[in-house]
């Protein structure tokens, strides 16, 4: 059975998020239906229509996501509903999933993690019998040209190294920098490979909705809880189950964790029997859990645990060689996925971004790419980076809050004299770089516009760590 026999009906009130969403799918294999709300919806339902699933809108004029499944329950028990959630809406996320929500997708989502959410979904129901195994070298976003650069061939080797082990793995690296490509490859080069490759963002859940998520529960076990539920870990039975977001566990659930490494049981919510479990674990953070060790808020036992082998992935700026390849990559991807002309990335537009910094990562350069084709022009990208765009100032607040950071946790050791002069040199980074971004980096039309020598610019760019990498 194949996801090309699925119907799924999208309800969203914008006609451009259906739109978009119905015509991916359908390139998929799926038939799709839409609804511009949950009264139309409904009706559909009532009228004979029998979607396989429904992405459904939360937030909905008139008749709201969470009145739509509830009515959807109360005629279709069995249909595969997925919530379309604004981030930071946990609270009806809980709501969703005690009324009987199958998933949920926080706005906006990547097209691999509507795939993967869904067929998920689906194969829970025991609607798909063909397990879609994603391999990091075919489906994810950039994964082969990822490991094109010279700077990630020792994790290449590293990964070579634990392919034939059981053992966790700690990935570790700024958001953005390819933390999920890196957890596909060790399922891809292990032994588990044919097993399933099962992905949780710890930061999306609160703790409660997150130990359900992980671990499922029974009938009865809550308000809402009609049926038993799967967790992921049953779901990746086998297989590989990527903890994204680690850090952001509660100290409870910290615990439950550590017992399923220890022992490989753990019982679902509101239920008392044991399960044993046969589960890879692989997590990745962009936080320093040293730190959070150290402070208390993280505990140790299980650092040490997670901590097996780990892997730190280098930002996109010091692994400047890699940004032509993906260039083109993003660019030849996102041309032939939307049936979009490929025109040539200007020498500007490649120069600047040579220079840019990609505080976003290798996310954000995909993004980049992605505008530059759907939009089939360059100057809103160019415009960003001429102008420094918004990147430089979130870069000064971080800076300037890792310093604030730094003087609480000295106890004050650190001089004033001290504070002040980074801070001064932060403020000054953010003005020289603005001013080598508008000038194409001509150093000396900046000395101008900066009014300093030439000289002094030099040498300020070498202070600031400015110089290109």
């Amino acid at each position: 059975m194949t996801s090309g026999a699925r119907r799924v009906l999208v309800v969203d009130d914008s006609e451009g998020i259906r739109s978009y969403v119905a015509s991916f799918l359908e390139l998929q294999g799926y038939e799709v239906d839409t609804a511009e709300n949950g009264r139309r919806a409904l009706a559909l339902l009532e009228s004979g229509l029998a979607p396989d699933a429904v992405l459904l809108d939360v937030m909905m004029p008139e008749l709201d996501g969470l009145e739509t499944l509830r009515r959807i329950r109360e005629q279709d028990p069995e249909v595969v509903v997925v919530m379309l959630s604004v981030i930071g809406k946990a609270q009806t996320i809980v709501e969703a999933m005690q009324l009987g929500a199958d998933d949920y997708l926080n706005k906006p989502f990547e097209e691999e993690e509507l795939l993967l959410t869904l067929r998920s979904a689906l194969e829970r129901r025991g609607l798909v019998e063909e397990r879609d195994v994603l391999l990091a070298d075919s489906r994810e976003p950039g994964a082969g040209a990822l490991w094109e650069g010279p700077s990630l061939s020792r994790i290449r080797a590293l990964l070579e190294q634990i392919a034939d082990t059981d053992v966790t793995v700690l990935i570790r690296g700024e958001s953005g920098v390819g933390k999920e490509i890196v957890a596909r490859a060790v399922h891809a080069t292990s032994s588990r490979k044919d097993g399933p490759f099962v992905k949780v963002n710890c930061a999306a859940l609160p703790g409660n909705l997150l130990e359900s998520e992980l671990f499922g529960y029974e009938k009865g076990a809550f308000t809402g809880a009609l049926q038993r539920r799967t967790g992921k870990f049953e779901s990746a039975q086998g297989g590989t189950i990527f903890l994204d977001e680690i850090g952001e566990m509660s100290p409870a659930l910290q615990a439950k964790l550590l017992h399923v490494l220890q022992d490989q049981t753990f019982a679902r919510v509101g239920g008392n029997e044991e399960l044993r479990v046969d589960v890879r674990v692989v997590t990745a953070t962009n936080r320093a859990l040293d730190r959070m060790v150290a402070q208390g808020q993280f505990r140790e036992d299980l650092y040490f645990r997670l901590n097996v082998v780990a892997v730190d992935i280098p930002p996109l700026r010091e692994r400047r060689e890699e940004i032509p390849t993906l260039i083109d990559h993003f660019h030849a991807r996102y041309a032939a996925r939307y049936g979009k002309p490929r025109r040539p990335i200007s020498a500007q537009l490649r120069r600047l971004l040579d220079r840019y910094p990609f505080p976003g990562n290798i996310r954000e350069l995909e993004n980049m790419m992605k505008r530059i084709v759907v939009l089939e022009s360059e100057s809103s990208v160019l415009g960003e980076l001429l102008s420094g765009g918004e990147a430089g100032a979130a870069r000064s607040v971080k800076a300037f809050q890792n310093l604030l950071e730094e003087v609480e946790e000295t106890a004050g050791d650190l001089p004033l004299r001290e504070v002040g002069r980074r801070a001064s040199l932060e403020a000054e980074r953010e003005a020289i770089e603005r001013v080598l971004f508008q000038t194409g980096w001509n150093r000396k039309q900046a000395a101008r516009l900066l009014k300093v020598s030439y000289k002094t610019l030099l040498q300020k760019i070498r202070e600031c760590g400015l110089e290109p990498g």
